[in-house]
Protein backbone atom coordinates (compact mmCIF):
# COMPACT_ATOMS: atom_id res chain seq x y z
CA UNK A 1 0.00 0.00 0.00
CA UNK A 2 1.63 3.32 -0.79
CA UNK A 3 2.17 5.78 1.82
CA UNK A 4 -0.26 8.87 1.46
CA UNK A 5 0.82 11.73 -0.29
CA UNK A 6 1.49 15.23 2.02
CA UNK A 7 0.57 18.26 0.05
CA UNK A 8 2.91 20.97 0.07
CA UNK A 9 2.31 24.38 0.09
CA UNK A 10 1.98 26.07 -3.18
CA UNK A 11 1.57 30.16 -2.38
CA UNK A 12 0.38 31.92 0.71
CA UNK A 13 -1.55 35.11 0.29
CA UNK A 14 -2.62 38.14 2.72
CA UNK A 15 -6.24 39.23 3.16
CA UNK A 16 -7.38 42.08 1.16
CA UNK A 17 -9.18 44.58 3.39
CA UNK A 18 -12.75 46.27 2.13
CA UNK A 19 -15.90 46.95 2.94
CA UNK A 20 -19.71 45.33 2.46
CA UNK A 21 -23.28 46.17 2.39
CA UNK A 22 -24.33 49.08 4.81
CA UNK A 23 -20.79 49.09 6.24
CA UNK A 24 -19.26 45.72 7.21
CA UNK A 25 -15.53 45.42 7.44
CA UNK A 26 -14.35 42.64 5.65
CA UNK A 27 -11.15 40.55 4.64
CA UNK A 28 -11.60 38.61 1.38
CA UNK A 29 -8.56 36.27 0.56
CA UNK A 30 -10.86 33.31 -1.96
CA UNK A 31 -12.28 35.46 -4.78
CA UNK A 32 -10.02 38.85 -4.51
CA UNK A 33 -6.41 37.56 -4.40
CA UNK A 34 -6.48 34.20 -4.98
CA UNK A 35 -8.63 31.52 -6.57
CA UNK A 36 -10.39 28.22 -5.68
CA UNK A 37 -12.35 26.14 -7.74
CA UNK A 38 -15.34 25.18 -6.49
CA UNK A 39 -15.23 27.79 -3.77
CA UNK A 40 -16.02 31.58 -5.22
CA UNK A 41 -15.08 33.56 -2.46
CA UNK A 42 -14.29 33.52 1.49
CA UNK A 43 -14.96 37.01 3.32
CA UNK A 44 -14.10 37.45 6.93
CA UNK A 45 -15.86 39.67 8.62
CA UNK A 46 -14.97 41.04 11.95
CA UNK A 47 -14.55 41.06 14.73
CA UNK A 48 -15.53 44.60 15.04
CA UNK A 49 -16.89 46.00 17.70
CA UNK A 50 -20.08 47.93 17.68
CA UNK A 51 -21.57 50.41 19.97
CA UNK A 52 -25.19 50.67 20.90
CA UNK A 53 -27.32 51.40 17.25
CA UNK A 54 -23.77 51.53 15.12
CA UNK A 55 -24.01 48.20 14.17
CA UNK A 56 -24.10 47.17 10.48
CA UNK A 57 -25.18 44.02 7.37
CA UNK A 58 -25.81 43.46 4.15
CA UNK A 59 -29.29 44.80 3.30
CA UNK A 60 -31.37 42.97 0.76
CA UNK A 61 -29.66 41.51 -2.37
CA UNK A 62 -30.30 38.42 -4.69
CA UNK A 63 -28.24 35.86 -5.64
CA UNK A 64 -28.44 33.07 -8.41
CA UNK A 65 -26.59 29.74 -9.26
CA UNK A 66 -24.30 29.74 -5.80
CA UNK A 67 -23.94 28.34 -2.04
CA UNK A 68 -23.38 30.77 0.69
CA UNK A 69 -22.36 29.62 3.95
CA UNK A 70 -22.46 32.09 6.84
CA UNK A 71 -20.48 30.49 9.82
CA UNK A 72 -20.84 33.05 13.11
CA UNK A 73 -18.10 33.07 15.94
CA UNK A 74 -19.46 36.07 17.73
CA UNK A 75 -22.18 38.29 17.84
CA UNK A 76 -26.01 37.45 16.30
CA UNK A 77 -27.27 38.14 12.23
CA UNK A 78 -30.63 37.84 11.32
CA UNK A 79 -31.28 36.61 7.97
CA UNK A 80 -34.68 37.52 6.21
CA UNK A 81 -35.50 36.08 2.28
CA UNK A 82 -38.06 36.08 -0.03
CA UNK A 83 -39.17 33.00 0.37
CA UNK A 84 -41.19 33.91 3.60
CA UNK A 85 -37.74 32.34 5.65
CA UNK A 86 -36.11 34.13 8.85
CA UNK A 87 -33.66 33.17 11.29
CA UNK A 88 -31.13 34.61 13.67
CA UNK A 89 -27.78 33.17 13.70
CA UNK A 90 -26.03 32.96 17.44
CA UNK A 91 -22.50 32.47 17.97
CA UNK A 92 -21.08 29.09 16.56
CA UNK A 93 -24.31 28.80 14.21
CA UNK A 94 -24.03 28.23 10.47
CA UNK A 95 -26.40 28.14 7.36
CA UNK A 96 -25.77 27.01 3.96
CA UNK A 97 -27.81 28.39 1.83
CA UNK A 98 -28.15 27.05 -1.92
CA UNK A 99 -29.39 30.28 -3.85
CA UNK A 100 -30.25 28.23 -6.95
CA UNK A 101 -32.23 29.44 -9.67
CA UNK A 102 -33.02 32.96 -7.35
CA UNK A 103 -33.28 34.08 -3.83
CA UNK A 104 -33.33 37.81 -2.50
CA UNK A 105 -32.03 37.77 1.27
CA UNK A 106 -30.90 40.31 3.47
CA UNK A 107 -28.16 39.63 6.44
CA UNK A 108 -28.51 42.59 9.40
CA UNK A 109 -27.64 42.52 13.45
CA UNK A 110 -30.07 41.21 15.18
CA UNK A 111 -31.97 43.69 16.74
CA UNK A 112 -31.59 43.11 20.42
CA UNK A 113 -27.67 42.68 19.30
CA UNK A 114 -28.28 46.10 17.54
CA UNK A 115 -29.60 47.74 20.36
CA UNK A 116 -26.77 46.77 22.97
CA UNK A 117 -24.10 46.63 20.64
CA UNK A 118 -21.42 44.43 20.89
CA UNK A 119 -18.80 42.23 18.75
CA UNK A 120 -19.49 40.41 14.80
CA UNK A 121 -16.95 38.35 14.11
CA UNK A 122 -17.58 35.36 11.11
CA UNK A 123 -17.25 34.34 7.86
CA UNK A 124 -18.93 33.67 4.88
CA UNK A 125 -18.23 31.65 1.97
CA UNK A 126 -19.48 31.16 -1.67
CA UNK A 127 -19.24 27.70 -3.21
CA UNK A 128 -20.06 27.39 -6.80
CA UNK A 129 -22.76 25.31 -8.14
CA UNK A 130 -22.13 23.08 -11.74
CA UNK A 131 -24.35 23.92 -14.73
CA UNK A 132 -26.27 21.42 -13.82
CA UNK A 133 -27.48 22.60 -10.36
CA UNK A 134 -27.52 26.41 -10.86
CA UNK A 135 -31.24 26.34 -11.28
CA UNK A 136 -31.95 24.25 -8.51
CA UNK A 137 -34.56 25.32 -6.11
CA UNK A 138 -33.28 27.04 -2.73
CA UNK A 139 -32.75 25.69 0.02
CA UNK A 140 -31.71 26.25 3.63
CA UNK A 141 -29.62 24.29 6.17
CA UNK A 142 -29.52 26.10 9.52
CA UNK A 143 -27.29 24.39 11.91
CA UNK A 144 -27.09 25.55 15.40
CA UNK A 145 -23.98 25.03 17.65
CA UNK A 146 -25.05 22.07 19.18
CA UNK A 147 -26.12 20.80 15.53
CA UNK A 148 -22.82 21.26 14.72
CA UNK A 149 -20.51 18.07 15.26
CA UNK A 150 -17.31 18.52 17.16
CA UNK A 151 -14.53 16.14 17.59
CA UNK A 152 -11.73 16.89 20.11
CA UNK A 153 -8.18 15.11 20.81
CA UNK A 154 -4.34 15.65 21.99
CA UNK A 155 -4.49 19.67 21.60
CA UNK A 156 -6.89 19.62 18.47
CA UNK A 157 -10.60 20.95 18.53
CA UNK A 158 -12.44 20.50 15.10
CA UNK A 159 -15.93 21.93 14.13
CA UNK A 160 -16.92 19.81 11.28
CA UNK A 161 -18.79 22.02 9.30
CA UNK A 162 -18.91 19.32 6.22
CA UNK A 163 -16.77 16.33 5.20
CA UNK A 164 -14.85 14.63 8.32
CA UNK A 165 -12.09 14.95 10.67
CA UNK A 166 -11.38 12.70 13.78
CA UNK A 167 -13.88 10.36 12.84
CA UNK A 168 -16.67 12.90 13.10
CA UNK A 169 -18.60 14.02 9.55
CA UNK A 170 -20.01 16.94 9.35
CA UNK A 171 -24.19 17.21 9.49
CA UNK A 172 -24.37 19.23 5.76
CA UNK A 173 -25.80 17.98 2.78
CA UNK A 174 -23.87 19.19 0.28
CA UNK A 175 -24.69 19.15 -3.49
CA UNK A 176 -20.88 18.96 -4.48
CA UNK A 177 -17.86 17.39 -2.34
CA UNK A 178 -16.88 20.24 -0.08
CA UNK A 179 -14.48 19.60 2.95
CA UNK A 180 -15.09 23.00 5.68
CA UNK A 181 -13.44 22.18 8.97
CA UNK A 182 -12.76 24.97 11.92
CA UNK A 183 -9.46 23.61 13.65
CA UNK A 184 -8.64 25.14 17.15
CA UNK A 185 -5.03 24.52 17.44
CA UNK A 186 -3.24 24.17 21.09
CA UNK A 187 0.61 25.27 21.04
CA UNK A 188 2.70 22.45 20.04
CA UNK A 189 -0.39 20.57 18.68
CA UNK A 190 -0.51 18.74 15.24
CA UNK A 191 -2.96 17.57 13.05
CA UNK A 192 -3.92 15.59 9.99
CA UNK A 193 -6.40 15.26 7.21
CA UNK A 194 -7.38 12.85 4.46
CA UNK A 195 -8.07 14.79 1.68
CA UNK A 196 -8.35 12.76 -2.14
CA UNK A 197 -6.47 13.67 -4.98
CA UNK A 198 -7.56 15.83 -7.81
CA UNK A 199 -9.33 17.78 -4.88
CA UNK A 200 -8.32 21.55 -4.15
CA UNK A 201 -7.34 21.99 -0.73
CA UNK A 202 -6.29 25.95 1.51
CA UNK A 203 -6.06 27.04 4.86
CA UNK A 204 -6.99 29.95 6.35
CA UNK A 205 -5.60 31.18 9.48
CA UNK A 206 -7.67 33.75 11.34
CA UNK A 207 -5.65 33.63 14.64
CA UNK A 208 -1.58 32.29 15.45
CA UNK A 209 0.74 30.68 13.71
CA UNK A 210 0.77 27.20 11.38
CA UNK A 211 3.00 25.47 10.07
CA UNK A 212 1.14 23.73 6.65
CA UNK A 213 2.36 21.25 4.64
CA UNK A 214 4.89 18.92 3.57
CA UNK A 215 7.50 21.42 4.42
CA UNK A 216 6.03 23.37 7.51
CA UNK A 217 5.81 26.33 5.92
CA UNK A 218 4.76 29.56 8.94
CA UNK A 219 1.84 31.13 8.22
CA UNK A 220 0.13 33.92 10.30
CA UNK A 221 -3.39 35.51 10.71
CA UNK A 222 -4.98 36.65 7.67
CA UNK A 223 -3.48 34.40 5.48
CA UNK A 224 -4.28 32.19 2.97
CA UNK A 225 -2.80 28.76 1.67
CA UNK A 226 -3.05 26.75 -0.73
CA UNK A 227 -2.23 23.39 -1.38
CA UNK A 228 -0.74 21.90 -4.26
CA UNK A 229 -2.09 17.86 -4.77
CA UNK A 230 -1.77 15.29 -2.76
CA UNK A 231 -3.40 12.78 -0.42
CA UNK A 232 -3.30 14.43 3.23
CA UNK A 233 -2.85 17.98 4.85
CA UNK A 234 -1.11 18.54 7.43
CA UNK A 235 -0.87 21.17 10.20
CA UNK A 236 1.17 22.21 13.12
CA UNK A 237 1.01 24.55 15.70
CA UNK A 238 4.81 26.03 17.07
CA UNK A 239 5.33 24.76 20.73
CA UNK A 240 6.78 28.40 21.50
CA UNK A 241 3.42 29.85 20.61
CA UNK A 242 1.98 31.79 23.41
CA UNK A 243 -1.77 31.08 22.10
CA UNK A 244 -3.94 28.82 20.23
CA UNK A 245 -4.19 28.75 16.39
CA UNK A 246 -7.25 28.87 14.32
CA UNK A 247 -7.55 27.61 10.90
CA UNK A 248 -10.16 27.11 8.26
CA UNK A 249 -9.37 24.19 6.26
CA UNK A 250 -11.45 24.29 2.91
CA UNK A 251 -11.06 21.59 0.29
CA UNK A 252 -13.79 20.47 -2.86
CA UNK A 253 -13.51 18.78 -5.94
CA UNK A 254 -13.32 20.55 -9.11
CA UNK A 255 -16.02 21.44 -11.00
CA UNK A 256 -14.19 22.84 -14.14
CA UNK A 257 -16.42 24.40 -15.63
CA UNK A 258 -16.39 28.13 -17.14
CA UNK A 259 -17.54 30.84 -14.76
CA UNK A 260 -19.83 33.71 -15.71
CA UNK A 261 -20.11 36.21 -12.98
CA UNK A 262 -21.64 39.78 -12.06
CA UNK A 263 -21.80 40.74 -8.64
CA UNK A 264 -23.95 38.39 -6.72
CA UNK A 265 -24.48 36.03 -9.97
CA UNK A 266 -22.48 33.24 -10.76
CA UNK A 267 -23.67 31.47 -13.88
CA UNK A 268 -21.12 29.69 -16.74
CA UNK A 269 -22.36 32.49 -19.49
CA UNK A 270 -23.01 36.01 -19.53
CA UNK A 271 -26.52 35.62 -21.61
CA UNK A 272 -26.92 33.75 -18.25
CA UNK A 273 -26.09 36.58 -16.36
CA UNK A 274 -28.16 39.41 -17.96
CA UNK A 275 -31.37 36.65 -17.69
CA UNK A 276 -30.40 36.72 -14.04
CA UNK A 277 -30.38 40.30 -14.01
CA UNK A 278 -33.74 40.56 -16.16
CA UNK A 279 -35.40 38.09 -13.55
CA UNK A 280 -34.25 40.08 -10.73
CA UNK A 281 -36.01 43.44 -12.04
CA UNK A 282 -39.03 41.71 -13.12
CA UNK A 283 -39.24 40.42 -9.63
CA UNK A 284 -39.11 36.77 -10.27
CA UNK A 285 -36.77 36.24 -7.15
CA UNK A 286 -39.21 37.71 -5.26
CA UNK A 287 -38.96 40.49 -2.88
CA UNK A 288 -38.62 40.30 1.70
CA UNK A 289 -41.61 41.32 2.92
CA UNK A 290 -41.84 44.16 5.28
CA UNK A 291 -40.96 42.92 8.73
CA UNK A 292 -43.80 42.88 11.20
CA UNK A 293 -44.74 46.20 12.88
CA UNK A 294 -42.00 48.13 10.53
CA UNK A 295 -42.76 51.50 9.52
Amino acid sequence: MTAPTVRSVETVVDARKGMEGAGLPIRRTLGAVIEMDPFLMLDHFGPVTWGPGQASGVPDHPHRGFETVTYILDGRMEHRDSMGGGAVLNPGDVQWMTAGSGIVHSEMPEKAFLKQGGTLHGFQLWVNLPARLKMTEPRYQDLTAEQTPVAEADGVLARVVAGSALGVRGAVATHTDITYIHYTLQPGASTRLDIPAGHHAGAYVFGGRVKLGAQGVLTGEAQFARFGDGDRVDLTVPEDQSTPAQVLLLAGRPIGEPIARYGPFVMNTYDEIRQAIRDYDAGRMGRIAPAVGAG
